[in-house]
C-alpha cells in the first residue's frame, strides 16, 4: 500500500530519492576533503576506506530500507496505537516493518553501491574465488546485522517510550562508525563494537582478510568467515528481546 502511494506521484519519489543519494553522498565527501590534505587515514589509504564505507552503507541500506521504520514503535507504545497492529492477524514485527514503508530509501543503497562498485574497481588486490564470494557474504550478513540491530532497538522501546534517539545511536551511529577503519578508534571502541555490538562482523573483520589488513584486537583469521554466525546470532538474540519486550506491552491502561 504504501509503495503504492509512493509511486503515485513519480517525479516526486525520483527527486526525493535522488535527495537521499545527494545527501548521504556528503559523508563520503567529508572522506574525500580529509584525503585532499592526507595519503592515508590510520594507515588505509582512500580505494580501501571507499570499500569499508561501500560495504556498510549498502548494508545499512538495505536494512533501513527493510526495518528501519522500527524507530518510531516508541510512538505507538505511548499512544496505544500499537493496540491495532495487536489486533490483526499478522506478526506484529512485519506490520511494523511496512508501517510507512519509505521506497525514497533505495537511495542510501544506490549511493553506497556506487561507492563501493568504485572501490573494487580501483582496489589494488589479488582476487581469489574466496576474496569474490565474501564481498556479497559481507553485504547480506551485515544488512542482516544491522537489521537486528534496529529490532532490538525497537524492543527497548517498549520500556523506555521514548527511546528512538538511543535506537539511532547504535543504528545510524553505527553504520557512521564503520565507515572509517578500526585504527583511527580506541581499543576500547573497537572491543565494544566487536564483542558487545558485534558491528564489526559488517566489514571490520571480513574486510581486514580480503585488503590483507591486521585483523582488529589480533582475532584470529578464521574471523574473517564469522559473519554469517554472528548474523544468526544476532538475530536470536534480537529475536528474543522482541519477544520479551512484546510481553510486557500493557497498552495505555485507556
Amino acid at each position: 500500500m504504501w509503495i503504492r502511494s509512493t509511486m503515485a506521484y513519480r517525479l516526486s519519489f525520483a527527486m526525493t530519492a535522488f535527495g537521499g543519494v545527494v545527501v548521504t553522498g556528503l559523508d563520503f565527501v567529508a572522506i574525500l576533503l580529509m584525503f585532499s590534505q592526507v595519503d592515508v587515514l590510520g594507515g588505509y589509504t582512500l580505494p580501501e576506506i571507499a570499500f569499508l564505507y561501500g560495504l556498510s552503507a549498502t548494508s545499512f541500506g538495505f536494512a533501513d530500507l527493510a526495518i528501519g521504520s522500527a524507530g518510531r514503535l516508541g510512538a505507538r507504545v505511548r499512544d496505544g496505537t500499537l493496540d491495532t497492529l495487536l489486533v490483526r492477524p499478522a506478526p506484529v514485527l512485519a506490520q511494523v516493518a511496512a508501517d510507512r514503508f519509505a521506497l525514497r530509501r533505495i537511495g542510501r543503497i544506490t549511493q553506497g553501491a556506487l561507492v563501493l562498485g568504485g572501490a573494487l574497481v580501483a582496489l589494488d588486490v589479488d582476487w581469489t574465488p574466496v576474496k569474490v564470494l565474501l564481498v556479497p557474504v559481507m553485504l547480506v550478513c551485515g544488512g542482516v546485522i544491522f537489521s537486528a540491530v534496529f529490532v532490538a532497538g525497537a524492543a527497548f522501546q517498549f520500556v523506555a517510550q521514548d527511546a528512538s534517539e538511543v535506537q539511532a545511536a547504535f543504528t545510524y551511529g553505527g553504520q557512521t562508525l564503520l565507515q572509517y577503519p578500526p585504527t583511527v578508534f580506541g581499543k576500547e571502541l573497537v572491543r565494544g563494537v566487536t564483542f558487545m555490538f558485534p558491528l564489526a562482523f559488517v566489514n571490520w573483520v571480513p574486510a581486514a582478510y580480503v585488503l590483507g589488513r591486521p585483523y582488529p584486537l589480533g582475532l584470529p583469521e578464521w574471523a574473517a568467515f564469522a559473519p554469517p554466525l554472528v548474523a544468526v546470532a544476532c538475530c536470536a538474540s534480537a529475536g528474543l528481546a522482541w519477544r520479551a519486550g512484546l510481553r510486557s506491552y500493557r497498552s495505555t491502561g485507556s
